[in-house]
């Protein structure tokens, strides 16, 4: 089945297919300058594949004059990208998607998934099973272009762990690990198995191989549904051409119908292929519109027309021709099947044996990943030995009471201002997260659960290695308390800047912006902690009150200051007579530093512990009320959409100025 969106069907590719024996439904959508296509396997260009089931009836996929546009703006206004189309995709079936750069095939595609970003509006009827309903899990999956992976894990490790994720607790290990290899084999990637991903600064595999093994993810639990973006690409510097050409704000189909017929449609309408030339080079070129010049095309007994008349012509003759009325007569037929019955939810994972995979999972990233823990302990050590050098034997005189004061706060401000670095690996699991969120393979609170404890011992090591040498080479306060008081404050500042930076993250998942925003935020926190303005100097309204309490620096500092003067006494003055004069500790603090006395230092560490808590209950919040808000923005901005006429093409007329409307 071929739709020409320009979109044309082709066979699935040998990885794709093959392993089943039960009916198979995909859709692909192809773009790529120059195309092969063979009775099996498409090479070079890039592709969408949207449906596979496996079931015996399977699921039937439909569509009817569906329209998408942007979300309206005072200087351009709203652009359709989709007009009006309709199509159907059966189990059984290949669908294939063809088209240039900028045709709206892979707003199609999330259109279908259900996947339309806030900033578009959609109408029309999209059915499943002749149901509008939401799709189970298992039921679908989609393989997005973006191959977003833990480029720490080899290849076995990334799909061993998603199918502990998925596959549910009725299936053995043994088996879980028998379908995962399969899988891989079946991807063609068993001379990479012990291979890692790859990434920033690491070798790894290819990037056709990083896009078999995100498929390979998504098709462990065979799902009825699948949704493939560019499952083929592999990009050539014409395809890399193409990828940067900017979208295009109309889709129409020129053909949607059987492949085998897509060259006798063409060729019935004056646009033959040539001999010896490749049916989809041909099909693409006549209605490709991406380049700076109109491409004109051989018309048999008149010469040459350009490229946009060619469309026109196509467009017109698809309207009225008996494969679009067979298209209108397929979708009306599937839309009135019931086959709900089919739909049925399929298992997960059992929830702890999703936290522990998460878990371990996440344990191996991050000791894999040289960003995440070991380069921040390598400087905190050298900024440890930094901080001990200059700050040795502070003794107890009274130069010692704001050297200790300078100490404290550093090691509660600047100290644990360092974690932002590890903001980049952050937002690399977020992306991971958010993509086997969307296809359903485990929840928010077992991924919250899995992080958290993972990076428990990381920390810990960031905390006692550097923390003793700050500790000891100063000559702080003796006594095991007091040093491992040092120790549990250290590590809980540390595990709330982490919090606080996976709430950015969830919020603001860009490199540059989530590091510039959680800056600014530690930096106001630091400013209110009591150590640069003193708590009563504050201004108090906006500034004392709340957000001196909001402030987790203000308990960090107070629970060290306690920790550290308690006890002691400082010499302040000497007589003639070499007699001293001392002030306790208690007296220093009520009185340079205007420490809160009225609760021991354990209350100041309970708090911070309670903050770590309520950090990681606002981010399940937040992400949770962002799956909840999106579909209803989207489906606000529907409203003021009205419904228009039917078409279904695929062209793009933005890459070049129009003479007239197609």
């Amino acid at each position: 089945m071929t739709s020409f969106h320009p979109s044309l069907p082709t066979a699935p590719n040998d990885y794709q297919t093959k392993h089943r024996s039960n009916s198979v439904v995909t859709v692909l959508d192809i773009e790529a300058p120059t195309l092969e296509m063979k009775t099996c396997s498409c090479r070079a260009p890039r592709a969408r594949v949207q449906v596979e089931t496996q079931t015996e009836e399977g699921v039937c996929l439909t569509w009817k004059d569906v329209w998408v546009m942007t979300t309206s703006n005072r200087k351009n206004g709203s652009k359709s990208i989709l007009q009006g189309l309709t199509g159907y995709a059966k189990p059984g079936q290949l669908l294939a998607i063809m088209g240039p750069s900028g045709c709206g095939k892979s707003t199609l595609l999330d259109t279908l998934a259900g996947r339309l970003g806030s900033n578009t509006r959609q109408t029309g009827e999209i059915l499943i099973n002749g149901h509008k309903q939401a799709l189970a899990y298992g039921t679908s999956a989609y393989v997005t272009q973006d191959d977003t992976l833990l480029t720490t894990l080899t290849v076995k490790e990334a799909v061993h762990y998603s199918a502990q994720l998925q596959l549910p607790d009725s299936m053995s290990k043994a088996e879980k690990k028998e379908r995962a290899d399969f899988t891989i084999r079946e991807m063609g990637l068993q001379d990479s198995i012990n291979t890692r991903i790859g990434g920033w600064g690491v070798k790894g595999i290819s990037g056709g191989q990083k896009r078999r093994v995100s498929i390979c993810i998504e098709i462990l639990t065979r799902p009825k549904l699948l949704f493939l973006d560019e499952p083929t690409s592999g990009l050539d510097s014409a395809a890399s051409y193409y990828v940067m050409k900017r979208i295009a704000t109309l889709g129409r189909t020129v053909y949607f119908g059987p492949a085998s017929n897509a060259c006798e449609f063409f060729a019935s309408n004056g646009f033959p292929c040539p001999a010896l030339q490749n049916p989809s080079d041909h099909l693409l070129k006549t209605i490709n519109k991406d380049f700076d010049e109109d491409f004109e095309v051989g018309l048999i007994g008149t010469g040459i027309i350009p490229t946009e008349e060619a469309i026109r012509i196509l467009v017109h003759s698809y309207k009225s021709s008996e494969w679009n009325q067979e298209v209108q007569n397929e979708v009306e037929l599937q839309s009135k099947k019931d086959t709900s019955s089919n739909d049925k939810k399929r298992g997960h994972a059992g929830f702890l044996n999703q936290c522990f995979v998460l878990y371990k999972r996440s344990s191996i990233n991050m000791f894999r990943d040289s960003g995440y823990y070991w380069l921040r302990l390598a400087i905190y050590v050298a900024l440890a030995i930094s901080l001990g050098t200059i700050f040795y034997d502070l003794g107890t005189s009274k130069g010692s009471i704001q050297d200790r004061g300078s100490l404290l706060s550093f090691v509660t401000g600047f100290l644990t201002f360092m974690t932002i670095g590890g903001f980049p690996s952050f937002v690399e699991d977020m992306k991971v997260f958010q993509r086997e969120r969307e296809n359903g393979h485990y929840g928010v609170v077992a991924f919250v659960i899995g992080n958290t404890f993972s990076s428990l011992p990381y920390l810990l090591l960031v905390s006692v290695i550097p923390g003793a040498i700050t500790y000891y080479l100063p000559g702080l306060q003796k006594g095991c308390e007091h040093f491992l008081y040092f120790l549990c404050v250290l590590f809980s500042s540390l595990m709330l800047v982490e919090s606080l930076m996976m709430i950015i993250a969830s919020i603001v998942p860009n490199y540059l912006m989530g590091i510039i925003t959680g800056a600014g935020i530690q930096g106001i926190m630091l400013l209110l902690g009591g150590f640069f303005k003193l708590p009563n100097d504050l201004p108090k309204p906006v500034w004392r009150y709340p957000l001196h309490y909001i402030a987790f620096h203000r308990y960090a500092i107070q629970g060290l200051f306690k920790n550290e003067y308690e006890g002691l006494r400082f010499v302040i003055e000497k007589d003639g007579e070499g007699s001293h004069k001392y002030i306790s500790g208690e007296e220093v603090l009520r009185n340079t530093w205007q420490t809160d006395m009225s609760y021991s230092k354990w209350i100041d560490l309970v708090i911070l512990l309670g903050m770590i808590v309520s950090y990681r209950v606002f981010f399940f919040i937040i992400i949770k009320t962002i799956e909840k808000v999106k579909p209803i923005v989207g489906s606000l901005s529907c409203m003021s959409v009205s419904p228009k006429q039917t078409i279904e093409v695929v062209e793009n007329p933005n890459a070049t100025p129009i003479h007239g409307e197609v």
